[in-house]
């Protein structure tokens, strides 16, 4: 199996690769029209990115048939034409969530002590322990998350330590799939980001960024925040509306630390100019919340597991596309003995009768003499059309019609 990687990568990752006989061709600089054209040229099975974007051209240039985001997110890659070719997309969720975590805990404490502001004059000569000795403590304040993935739930780990109520809006909690009273840290739930936003001093970002997602955090949330509040984004720019923070950062003394920001330079290094990262009261980082050892050690030896899996028995640990719920209406159960040509005479005459198969089981009994295939269809067959699946071949020993 050939792995092209096309971002940094660790050496343990590649050293873990080799060992599990893929061959790799490592290309960490890769991107746009050159990862395109090495996708067809090397003729690659596999993909690995982090950051670098995959787009529907490089998805339709090869033999692409699997892609990881060395990552959690992978809003980067374009899912629906993945879908449309069948090719998989897998993922590292949360082997980078204590990474964030600690970074979106120290933006916290940074805002709060002002550790930036204090580490620049002390740098020009100036001592100003007066102005700095001006703090608010965490102790007793309300962290609000919005979200509740692996990342917030090492924040709410975080903030119970030093002493922080803890309020949380969750679409896990919100539909009901989970009971917040069987969180393991305490907390209380809110009905939505605003409510949030109303009871926290401290506001902090934790979504992935899906359709749904995108500018959830409006100017409706935003201005819920008490004046002299804090807000933290360590999740994704898309997911906050950007020019609603800036104002109530410059008319309500929000305080902000930011990891991520509309308009990144694509590449590691770049120049870079944005109106709210350069206010004082903001507090920005050059998106690097994964970027840990740990992390990324995590993140390597995730991958070598998807891929070896994938590998070795051509099952694909967190699949991200794969239909959560197909067209299928009926199951066709067809018990039969084991020999072949006695599915490929069922899947013929259903073809035949234009009914879709949407996913097959066949389950072997003891000794492989028999069989029972579970064929999930598109409608049901007609009864003319069962009687003909059955008596056309001798080996099929019973089939019935279950609707799903």
């Amino acid at each position: 199996m050939k792995v092209l990687v096309a971002d940094k990568f660790e050496k343990s990752g590649i050293d873990g690769l080799k060992a599990a006989g893929c061959d790799i061709v490592y290309e960490p600089d890769l991107k746009d029209d050159a990862l395109t054209q090495a996708i067809k040229n090397t003729g690659a099975d596999v993909l690995v990115v982090r950051s670098t974007a995959v787009t529907a051209p490089m998805l339709e240039s090869g033999a692409l048939s699997l892609v990881v985001r060395a990552g959690a997110g992978y809003n980067t890659i374009d899912v629906a034409t993945a879908s449309k070719r069948g090719i998989y997309v897998s993922n590292c969720p949360g082997k980078n969530a204590i990474a964030v975590a600690e970074l979106a805990f120290a933006l916290l404490l940074a805002l709060d002590r002002r550790v930036p502001d204090n580490v620049a004059d002390l740098r020009a000569g100036t001592w100003n322990k007066k102005e700095y000795s001006k703090a608010k403590g965490l102790f007793g304040r309300t962290l609000g998350l919005l979200g509740y993935g692996n990342i917030g739930q090492e924040m709410a780990k975080r903030a119970h330590a030093f002493g922080m109520p803890i309020v949380v809006w969750s679409r896990r909690f919100a539909s009901g799939k989970e009971n917040i009273a069987d969180a393991p840290i305490a907390m209380q739930m809110a009905k939505s980001p605003e409510e949030v936003a109303e009871r926290s001093d401290v506001l902090s970002v934790h979504l992935a960024l899906t359709p749904e997602t995108r500018g959830l955090v409006s100017a409706s949330v935003i201005d819920k925040l008490k004046p002299g509040s804090y807000f933290v984004n360590t999740a994704r720019a898309e997911v906050v509306d950007y020019a609603a923070l800036d104002k109530a950062v410059r008319e309500r003394n929000i305080r902000v630390g930011l990891d991520v920001f509309a308009g990144e330079p694509s590449g590691a290094t770049g120049e870079f100019r944005d109106a709210l990262a350069s206010h004082p009261s903001v507090y920005g980082t050059h998106h690097i919340g994964a970027s840990t050892d740990q992390a990324q050690e995590a993140i390597a030896a995730e991958t070598v597991r998807i891929i070896a899996s994938y590998k070795d028995t051509g099952k694909v640990p967190n699949v991200v596309n794969l239909a959560k719920k197909t067209p299928a209406t009926h199951m066709l159960v067809v018990r039969h003995r084991d020999r072949p040509g006695v599915l490929a005479h069922v899947f013929d005459h259903l073809r035949n009768g234009d009914i879709n198969v949407q996913e097959t089981e066949n389950v072997i009994f003891e000794g492989a003499q028999a069989a029972v295939a579970r064929i999930n269809l598109d409608g049901a067959p007609p009864d003319a059309l069962l009687k003909t699946i059955q008596e056309g071949n001798g080996d099929i020993l019973d089939l019935h019609l279950v609707t799903i």
